[in-house]
């Protein structure tokens, strides 16, 4: 059997395009090929990387947005599906789990033995969701905003499928506002985090390049707010973790 090609033989992303990777013009195709590359070990580097809190951010994201019985939820950058199982572990779960990403290895790569609520997997640009007006009542998004090709865009998106009174979170990596601690993150996401990452996936994409420049040239928190507000979400509500490095938004739609 011959092994499963998981890079391309050229960098997806280079000196140049990290020095903003948010401003190119081809982002989406970018993200797109990093994340198929990366598919068949994307989980265990994030446990690796993060400590393994990582799954503890999910389950704090569901037990803060509280989905219900009667509930559809939609994922969007659902990926490998770690969000779907942490919904799909609440009790009692949603009636519906929806899970939408573009990156075709990423949705083969999960996995959901031994889950009862049904799973509906579309393979789809967050930008433009195969959904009908108003037909989910949750939405999350788990580090995935910052890969959209366009923020104001895929946040509206969010808003035309979301119901009256339904609420969308956010997980998303941030810079630490104290300056110490802001060193320290820079310092493990900049220089160990690539390293140690690309080491393990034998990644030649410059996806754990990307990833502490993505986060350095991201909307700082309150730019973060003031986007969901513009989408049309006119409550918004944050809490950070990892000390200051993970921020959860939550937003609310306005009811008819």
């Amino acid at each position: 059997m011959k092994p499963e090609r998981t890079s391309p033989t050229s960098p997806v992303w280079d000196r140049d395009t990290l020095r903003d990777p948010h401003a190119q013009t081809d982002k989406a195709t970018r993200v797109r090929s990093m994340f198929d590359a990366i598919a068949p070990t994307y989980e265990r580097i994030n446990r690796i990387v993060s400590l393994g809190r990582d799954a503890a951010w999910r389950q704090k994201v569901v037990a803060d947005i509280g989905p219900g019985a009667a509930d559809v939820v939609l994922d969007v950058c659902c990926g490998t599906g770690d969000m779907i199982r942490a919904f799909a572990d609440r009790t009692p779960p949603p009636k519906l789990i929806v899970g939408v990403d573009f990156a075709g290895r990423m949705l083969a790569r999960g996995h959901y033995d031994g889950i009862r609520t049904p799973i509906q997997l579309l393979r789809a640009d967050g930008l433009r969701i195969p959904l009908a007006d108003e037909t989910v009542d949750v939405i999350s998004c788990a580090f995935g905003v910052r890969n959209f090709q366009d923020l104001h865009a895929g946040l509206c998106e969010m808003h035309r499928v979301l119901r009256p009174g339904g609420r969308v979170v956010i997980l998303e990596f941030a810079l630490p506002e104290n300056v110490l601690l802001r060193w320290g993150y820079r310092v493990y996401c900049e220089k160990v985090l690539p390293r140690l990452a690309t080491l393990i996936s034998r990644d030649t994409t410059g996806a754990y390049r990307y990833l502490p420049n993505s986060i350095r040239t991201f909307e700082r928190r309150g730019a973060m707010v003031e986007r969901l507000e513009q989408a049309g979400f006119p409550r918004v509500t944050t809490k950070t973790l990892n000390f200051g490095g993970v921020v959860i938004y939550r937003a609310e739609k306005d009811r008819h």
